[in-house]
């Protein structure tokens, strides 16, 4: 399955070809055994069994590995290419403790995968049919695991999602060079194959809508993710050249790159900071600089691509916070003021406070505030209090996981709250 041609958008993990493959899988130490699993199965929330998938690899066997990944994770595909195995599964192997370079796990994720998807292999089969219907509330990766779950138990699962094609956030809001759309139509596919009915380019717009969904149901499943970027505003907002965070990396997936300029300022310090950063690199920007209002220590986004960002030239304002964007017909300016940290907030982390006659300006063409994302109001009733073992909400019809539950985790982590409301919906029908 090919990516995006265009060398803006190259992939930070491009796949291995069969002969790498096998010399890859032949490393694994083939960790783990009856009385203990192997480090990087325990680190991964769907619970692979890494070495078992390897193995299968290593003897010419792409798709008994690519069974094995699916028994546990539907979407493998897509969780090799999104996954952040440096700090799972490949940052488990044994094989960093002595030194070596761990097994490149997501790689081989992709490569079983992958070819088991180009042959339409089944992700599993299909039970006898249950007499239930099942309704999941968005097509992100918590939805579209949950739907093949329950498909494969045999529920006749209907999805629902506003948008025209499937994925939620991995198609519309996961940087390009880490997926830019494949494998999300092969997996739409085979869930199809496993029963899964989708309706697309249907919105739920509010709680009459849910209502009216789970009176024709046994059960539904929210997977709805999170909304819109946080409602931060400066002074300045509307000026050309400022965007918010999904806007933009929306635009880079659907082929509708905006021209930045040759300096972009990046507000936020978060993974989606990160990836705003170095994409903005590949645009061709020659001074990318990310707006943080803590230092290094304090900074959400991932230690390991922090560093990436830096040995591809983005630069950090430490301890700043922007006050206004400047321009007259378009962003020429984005005015920040340097922060110092008091005490610890809510979240524990020491809150910043403004110094007093400290504010610069950092020349911008282009500015993106990457500072989160909002709940989904229309869905509060229901996902305000969930059972993180279950995925029950209060009302005993709707389970719900994902972002909307979590805040905002990774894919896999989706994948498995998926899995677990998908037993509990299980047991709670039968």
């Amino acid at each position: 399955m090919g990516e995006v041609a265009d060398p803006l958008f190259l992939e930070l993990r491009p796949p291995l070809s069969a002969e790498e493959g096998i010399v890859e899988a032949d490393r694994c130490l083939e960790c783990g055994g009856p009385y203990a699993a192997a480090p990087c199965t325990l680190a991964c929330p769907a619970e692979i069994d890494v070495p078992g998938f390897i193995a299968g690899i290593a003897v010419g066997d792409p798709a008994g590995a690519a069974t094995t990944i699916f028994d546990e994770n539907l979407l493998g595909g897509t969780c090799a290419r999104v996954c952040p195995v440096e700090m799972l599964c490949e940052g488990a192997c044994v094989l960093t403790h002595e030194g070596r370079r761990p097994i490149a796990i997501g790689a081989l994720q992709r490569f079983a995968t992958d070819w088991a998807l180009e042959r339409h292999q089944a992700l599993r089969e299909r039970q006898e049919p249950k007499g239930h219907r099942v309704a999941v509330i968005g097509a992100g990766p918590a939805g579209l695991a949950c739907a093949g779950e329950l498909a494969a138990r045999g529920y006749a699962v209907t999805v629902y999602d506003e948008r025209e094609e499937v994925g939620g956030l991995v198609r519309y809001a996961i940087a390009p060079y880490r997926q830019q759309r494949h494998p999300l139509p092969a997996e739409a596919r085979a869930l199809r194959a496993l029963g899964v009915e989708f309706r697309l380019a249907t919105r739920i717009d509010g709680p009459q809508d849910l209502r009216l969904i789970a009176q024709e149901v046994d059960a539904v499943f929210l997977g709805v993710g999170m909304g819109e970027d946080a409602d931060v505003r400066y002074p300045g907002d509307e000026l050309p050249g400022v965007w918010e965070s999904l806007p933009f990396i929306e635009a880079l997936k659907t082929g509708r790159a905006p021209r930045i300029g040759r300096k972009v300022v990046v507000i936020g310090g978060g993974n989606t900071a990160i990836d705003v950063a170095r994409e903005s690199v590949r645009l061709g920007a020659d001074q990318v600089t990310i707006v943080y209002r803590r230092t290094r220590a304090e900074m959400p986004a991932y230690p390991y691509e922090i560093e990436e960002a830096e040995q591809e030239g983005v630069q950090f304002q430490w301890l700043a916070s922007p006050a206004r964007f400047l321009g007259t017909r378009r962003l020429e300016s984005v005015v920040c003021q340097l922060m110092s940290l008091g005490a610890p907030d809510t979240s524990g982390r020491r809150r910043p406070q403004p110094l007093p006659d400290s504010e610069f300006a950092l020349a911008a063409d282009t500015a993106v505030k990457a500072i989160g994302q909002r709940a989904r109001p229309e869905f509060t009733e229901w996902i305000a209090t969930v059972d993180a073992a279950t995925g029950h909400t209060a009302d005993p019809k709707f389970f719900a996981g994902g972002d909307a539950v979590n805040g905002g985790a990774s894919v896999v982590e989706a994948v498995a709250e998926a899995k677990r409301a998908a037993e509990a919906i299980d047991e709670w029908l039968r």
